[in-house]
């Protein structure tokens, strides 16, 4: 592996996906992966001083708003019809 590749998974980490295999799943987990890694710059960079506070947090409520569309436009936390009728 070169350094490059390193560096770029040092900066940008992915834990494999643990849950129920399904392709919505395993979208919105790369969703939330991305957006745990944008929170963390926002906060480090507010904590460092280069941003002010109101910037970060408008910048993570726009970034908690994409994730709440991502979850409702995969269906996650639906059951589908077929696992309802037991």
């Amino acid at each position: 592996m070169n350094s490059n590749q390193d560096e770029y998974n040092f900066l940008h980490p992915h834990y494999p996906y643990r849950g129920k295999v399904k392709p919505e799943n395993l979208v919105f987990n790369a969703n939330l992966q991305e957006f745990a890694q944008k929170v963390s710059y926002i906060c480090n960079l507010e904590t460092g001083g280069k941003i002010p506070p109101e910037d970060a947090y408008k910048q993570i409520k726009s970034l908690w708003k994409e994730v709440k569309r991502s979850k409702k436009k995969l269906g996650i936390g639906k059951e589908p019809l077929e696992e309802n009728k037991e």
